[in-house]
């Protein structure tokens, strides 16, 4: 299922789900459900499925929009428009992070990055390319074994989320912003403190490269940036491969192209049931109520 989140101006926020060319509104059929931790919330009530409590609750009746007005409307603007797909009422409960260097071309830019040498060599060189050649050796382990542990960054909480439409910043103190397609995976936490996956989102991890290029102790603090999420959370996706491409436009003009890139368990180094594995053994990843949104790299 693919679920969008939306505001109506003069009425408010609405939770809804993609049918062809429409978005089917379905607060408009069941004003309880204005978010996706809202029908999250009501899924674990009625002992359901998060898709089957959506779509549920939508009927005949239930207000559609053309989803193309949605995607090219101005965010805060006079008409109906796109906000990110997953959120909390509370961001503060929301803990966004990463995992890095799971992808043979995330290793080999940051290889780059942090190696003054320019030749390849057959042992790895630098902690990131031995922490990608722990990867390849751990990180794929059998069911019901836990892998090697991957790399795991915090970015910040609910704030710094932005949807479709809204500006990444660049804060003054900054020395880069740096495009990162990923896919980010979108998680509740029940009340048994139990992580349930409702779903994952396209998004752009957004980093601060150059300042990370210092020193690559400095990936903690770059990565302390905004991010965004959508437009949609895919409820039904299987992690095995996607394939993105990054654009930049400025002024009418395209002044970047990445090419392909390409994410899912098929292309990295560790599966995504030892990534989420590690994330959530702490405790403090599994505190009930809170979300979290971590994206898997690319």
């Amino acid at each position: 299922m693919r679920v969008v989140q939306f505001v109506i101006p003069g009425v408010g926020r609405r939770v809804g789900f993609i049918d062809g060319d429409d978005v089917v509104d379905v607060t408009s059929s069941d004003a309880s459900l204005r978010s996706v931790f809202d029908v999250f919330e009501e899924s674990q009530t009625a002992g359901k499925s998060f898709d089957e409590t959506l779509a549920g609750s939508a009927t005949e009746g239930s207000d559609r929009l053309n989803y193309e007005d949605l995607l090219t409307a101005e965010v805060g603007g006079d008409s109906t428009y796109l906000i990110s797909p997953f959120d909390h009422p509370d961001d503060h409960r929301v803990i966004v992070s990463g995992t890095g260097l799971t992808h043979t071309g995330s290793m080999k830019s940051r290889d780059q990055m942090h190696s003054d040498n320019s030749e390849p060599t057959e042992e790895p060189a630098t902690d990131s390319a031995k922490m990608f050649q722990m990867g390849i050796d751990g990180g794929k382990p059998e069911p019901g074994e836990r892998g090697i542990s991957p790399e795991w960054f915090y970015k910040g909480n609910g704030t710094i989320v932005r949807g479709p439409g809204e500006g990444l910043e660049i804060p003054a103190f900054a020395l880069d912003g740096g495009e990162e397609p990923e896919l980010g995976g979108c998680y509740f936490i029940d009340k048994n403190g139990v992580p349930n996956r409702v779903g994952f989102a396209l998004g752009n991890e957004w980093a601060d490269h150059e300042t990370e290029r210092i020193n690559y102790l400095y990936l903690a603090p770059s990565k302390l940036r905004s991010c965004s999420l959508g437009p949609e959370l895919i409820t039904d996706f299987e992690f095995d491969e996607l394939e993105l491409e990054c654009t930049v436009e400025r002024d009418g003009e395209m002044i970047y192209e990445s090419g392909p890139l390409y994410s899912g368990e098929d292309y990295m180094s560790h599966t995504l049931a030892n990534c989420e594995d590690h994330h959530f053994k702490y405790p403090l990843h599994r505190v009930p109520g809170d979300a979290h949104v971590h994206f898997f790299g690319t």
